[in-house]
């Protein structure tokens, strides 16, 4: 059975529902129902939906020794996640807040703590790694040397760089040269995504790039056939919380993927996966599993895959 590396953020989020932007000011507002704390960040969202759509994990982690890190604890075991690598080893868990209005708009907040000045046991990494066909390393610090290990061995590395506008980005510039499967967002993209992808293969020469473009669906570049198309938004039911859908759409790439070796088909159900998964509040919450997921596939028009010339 293939197998895969997670190593990646797990934050407390809590989640706050405002009638629009910009939030009006007030002194108190009562949105009942409007407020929630979940376990959630890239990492652990990542994690969460492999399992759910039946990937056999390795998960790294760091998390607090603090109250919050027990609520994780829990989460990881609720879900079925495999805790033996999520290490409680931080004074405090990191946290996020984000506010959403009822169509589907988020604004993120992140406090990381201390967790950027942290560093991952490199032995623990190798150890899990050596089981594992595929590894996600999410673009967090203690990251940056497992990135040349995973590629000396020759296990393939996903990433996702997020909001991303210069090729030599100090911060992510690491992670673009490594990955093998790249996602990013046009968010802050200083030029068309189809520009962007050519400079990237130029630059880095990434073998399978996705561009997340929000409500008009993603790009896909696969860089052997010459391919780079816009694959278009689903729908599945009606948007909640856009928080998250880019994980999902990381997620179920990387699922497809690795059991077909097929991008076309990695991306036409990513975008369904992606599509259900926002009908909630949570980052981490309304995944498929991988039967939910073929089936709504089939009953999704507009789905259908590119064609490579």
């Amino acid at each position: 059975m293939a197998q895969i590396l997670v190593s990646g953020l797990i934050n407390i989020e809590t989640t706050l529902q405002v009638d629009a932007f910009p939030v009006t000011y007030a002194p108190v507002r009562y949105p009942f129902w409007g407020v929630r704390s979940t376990v959630s960040g890239v990492g652990y969202n990542v994690a969460k939906a492999l399992t759910t759509l039946g990937d056999d994990l390795r998960f790294l982690s760091l998390i607090g020794t603090d109250a919050l890190g027990s609520v994780v604890q829990q989460a990881l075991a609720a879900s079925y996640i495999p805790r033996a690598e999520v290490l409680p080893r931080l004074r405090e868990t990191a946290q996020s807040v984000i506010i959403y209005n009822r169509e589907g708009e988020r604004m993120i907040h992140v406090d990381l703590k201390d967790i950027q000045e942290q560093a991952y046991p490199p032995e623990r990494f190798a150890a899990a790694l050596k089981q594992c066909n595929l590894a996600v390393l999410c673009n967090v610090n203690w990251n940056r040397p497992f990135l040349q290990h995973a590629q000396q061995v020759g296990v393939p590395i996903a990433t996702d760089v997020h909001t991303i506008s210069d090729l030599d980005d100090p911060y992510n510039s690491d992670f673009m040269a490594a990955a093998d499967i790249l996602f990013m967002s046009d968010e802050r993209l200083p030029c068309t995504p189809e520009e962007w992808v050519q400079r990237l293969q130029n630059r880095y020469g990434v073998p399978l790039i996705v561009i997340g473009l929000g409500s008009q669906g993603a790009l896909l570049a696969v860089k052997d056939d010459h391919f780079v198309e816009r694959i278009p938004a689903v729908k599945t039911r009606p948007v909640i919380n856009t928080i998250g859908a880019g994980d999902a759409l990381f997620s179920a790439f990387n699922h497809v993927y690795l059991h077909t070796g097929n991008p076309y088909q990695a991306i036409r159900h990513a975008t369904v996966f992606a599509a259900y998964k926002i009908g909630t509040t949570g980052a981490a919450e309304g995944f498929l599993t991988a039967l939910e997921l073929a089936q709504a596939v089939g009953e999704t028009t507009g789905a259908a895959p590119p064609n490579p010339a």
